[in-house]
């Protein structure tokens, strides 16, 4: 593969929200620098960068995917992100790997909630970002709209560079405001034409070209002084304004075009390669030297030691492990040792590839600002550093969002479930937006991921790559019992059989506590009526019968037991005697102290926009929740409320679904609470049923 000096060289991560024709977008580009001979389809499963069985089933981007093409002089390596939220940790690994974010806009729908989340990541990120206004020849669609709702949400930083000529079926080119040139398709070349300006565009030209100047103006002191002494900047002043606003995060770019029908895609690869930073151009990486924890930093460039951040792995059950690296500092070679400064282990690094989709090109070697791939790395993990040894530096990982959703994953055949395990070990490394917990009590095995469709992927990945079929079920609530008054009982065990006989005889004061979910056991016997040694043996026995309550066989919690008086017979006591009377006792006292069926109630702060507040304040309360208070933070509202986690299992997808998927949440167990009488009652009335049907 052609080597390219690190000028030449632009990464650039295309985000946006689902279905504005991310993927299409890079098909058109790899097209147009003859990269591939065709443009494939999504609804066809034939593009470069959808290449898992999942995302051409459903039709959506799941995975980021890495595309690499060469136009002119110069490289670009695309990476391509998935729209659905489900997916955003994928979409945070792929911002680690570029320069600069192209978000993608649909003409017709314009400013999304999809927009509005990749805005906040590259402000997060601080990435140099622009806005592609695409499927400009679909009906409806109106550039004007659209860049009105980015500018008025985002202000002044947003300029058009480009307008669009002719609209929906007839849109067939642009109109470059720097240049002032137009562009016209020509279906014949397949290629970008010059043409004159059309009369009726020539003053809306004007127009965009003076908020371009003014939002160029905005990034210097000198140019501000100049636009407002004379109205006016030079080409030269412009360009340069516009380059370094782009990398400082001050000018957010507006280009347009249809990536479906390939019109003007190549005059966004010649902006791309114009306007946009190459890795020399980000001054430093900052990190920690990991001997001494002191902070450290590197140039982008090739002449400085190696180090190189892995921003992605894919788990594959044939060719195992592929970890994705950018290469931040110096060169890596084919058949090398590196340092994992993360993981503080030596690695053995095989054979180097270049990726473009599911396919891997072999490389010697790649320099700062390239990005490639390795197989069989044995300690390397996602956000993981790989450096020289004899100047380590450790990058900050990726902050990965928390759950939002649990379900049980059950096996449909016992013989699955080495190959599930297995199989959810491989896919954890993959994508670290997902949990594996297991619930003791009901032998579940529960799974969290960011959605209900992260779950169902998950659960096809399982099939697909492992051959391990399972079935998605809500988890059971681990409802608890205890008692709200005292009892005081006496539990005897008294058998006489051949030979020895068994006999225990205990007198047990039970009550509830609050100060541990655990049995606090008081021994008050005196007189030795209960010998010493037997005494473990009642709280052993009060401590297994506490595993099943007598309501509904759920755990007992907050209970005190006194064993106070008792008896024992010289030949036939035993611990297994006492133990035994223990049980009779603890089943005994707690039916005559009233027991009570508890549920958890969880703590949850929902941040959602003022708009939707008595929408999710509404659903709180048909939830048996309640609020406990609000507070502003970041424009946003943060609800602080309570629910029953009974209530709470689909929370994640109705909120979505309420709030247009601008609200968030967090949620954490706070304590057990009494469930409502009419509830309790059919929770009881469930449990007895299923005890029936296991019987059976």
């Amino acid at each position: 593969m052609k080597e390219y000096k690190i000028d030449n060289i632009r990464n650039i991560g295309v985000i946006g929200h689902g279905g504005t024709g991310k993927t299409t977008l890079i098909e058109a580009i790899l097209f147009d620098c003859k990269a591939t001979d065709r443009m494939g389809r999504v609804e066809d499963g034939t593009t470069v960068c959808d290449f898992d069985p999942e995302e051409k089933k459903r039709q959506i981007s799941i995975s980021t995917a890495v595309a690499p093409c060469e136009w002119g002089n110069y490289r670009i390596n695309f990476v391509d992100t998935p729209g659905y939220f489900d997916f955003v940790g994928e979409v945070l690994e792929g911002l680690r790997a570029v320069d600069s974010a192209i978000i993608t806009v649909c003409a017709a729908s314009g400013l999304q909630v999809g927009t509005e989340k990749a805005w906040k990541y590259v402000n997060k990120y601080k990435i140099p970002r622009a806005f592609l206004i695409n499927k400009m020849d679909r009906e409806n669609a109106d550039f004007d709209k659209a860049f009105k709702q980015l500018k008025d949400k985002f202000g002044l930083s947003v300029a058009a560079l480009e307008i669009p000529i002719g609209n929906e079926a007839d849109f067939k080119g642009v109109v470059s405001i720097l240049e002032k040139k137009a562009l016209i398709y020509d279906q014949k070349t397949k290629s970008m034409v010059e043409t004159e300006i059309p009369a009726d565009l020539v003053s809306v030209v004007d127009e965009y070209r003076n908020i371009l100047m003014e939002s160029v103006a905005e990034t210097d002191e000198e140019l501000l002084e100049k636009y407002l002494g004379e109205g006016e900047l030079s080409d030269e002043e412009i360009l340069k304004g516009l380059r370094k606003g782009i990398l400082n995060c001050e000018v957010a770019p507006v280009f347009c075009g249809s990536a479906l029908s390939n019109v003007a895609m190549a005059t966004l690869l010649d902006c791309i390669v114009n306007y946009f930073p190459s890795p020399a151009d980000r001054i430093e990486f900052k990190g920690k030297n990991p001997k001494n924890n002191e902070a450290e930093v590197r140039k982008s460039s090739p002449d400085e030691k190696f180090s190189a951040f892995v921003f992605k792995t894919i788990a594959d059950p044939f060719v195992g492990k592929l970890s994705m690296f950018r290469v931040i500092s110096g060169s890596i070679s084919s058949d090398s040792v590196v340092y994992n400064a993360t993981q503080d282990k030596t690695e053995k690094v095989g054979t180097i590839y270049v990726l473009k989709g599911k396919n891997q090109t072999p490389v010697q070697k790649l320099s700062a600002g390239d990005i490639g791939a390795v197989a069989k790395l044995q300690y390397t993990m996602t956000g993981d550093t790989l450096a020289d040894a004899s100047k380590p530096i450790v990058y900050d990982g990726i902050e990965f969002p928390e759950p939002a959703i649990s379900m049980t994953f059950k096996p449909k055949s016992k013989n699955d479930e080495d190959k599930i395990s297995t199989g959810l070990h491989k896919l954890l490394e993959e994508d670290p937006t997902f949990k594996i917990s297991r619930d003791v009590e009901n032998a579940e095995l529960i799974i969290s991921g960011v959605g209900e469709l992260h779950l169902e992927v998950i659960a096809s990945k399982l099939k697909n790559k492992f051959g391990a079929e399972v079935t998605l079920d809500i988890p059971k609530v681990p409802y608890r019992e205890t008692i709200r008054k005292t009892s005081d009982v006496q539990g005897k065990h008294k058998k006489q059989s051949g030979g020895h006989g068994q006999y225990g005889d205990v007198v047990i004061k039970f009550e509830p506590q609050h100060e541990t979910e655990d049995l606090v056991f008081v021994d008050q016997i005196v007189g030795g009526v209960v010998p010493r040694q037997y005494i473990p043996a009642v709280e052993k026995g009060l401590r297994e019968s506490m595993k099943k309550g007598v309501l509904a066989g759920y755990p007992v919690i907050n209970l005190k037991a006194t064993l106070h008086y008792g008896s024992y017979h010289p030949v036939d006591s035993s611990e297994m005697a006492f133990k035994t009377a223990a049980s009779l006792a603890f089943k005994k006292g707690i039916k005559e102290a009233d027991p009570v069926l508890l549920e958890p109630i969880m703590h949850f702060e929902i941040t959602v926009p003022d708009e939707y507040m008595g929408d999710v304040i509404g659903d709180i309360n048909k939830r048996r929740g309640r609020v406990l208070g609000m507070e502003q933070k970041d424009g946003m509202q943060v609800i602080m409320a309570e629910m029953p986690m009974a209530e709470t299992f689909k929370y994640a997808t109705d909120l979505r679904s309420m709030t247009q998927a601008r609200g968030s949440f967090t949620s954490k167990f706070e304590r057990y609470e009494e469930v409502p009488a009419n509830i309790a009652q059919k929770i009881i009335e469930n449990a007895h049923k299923e005890k029936e049907e296991d019987e059976e």
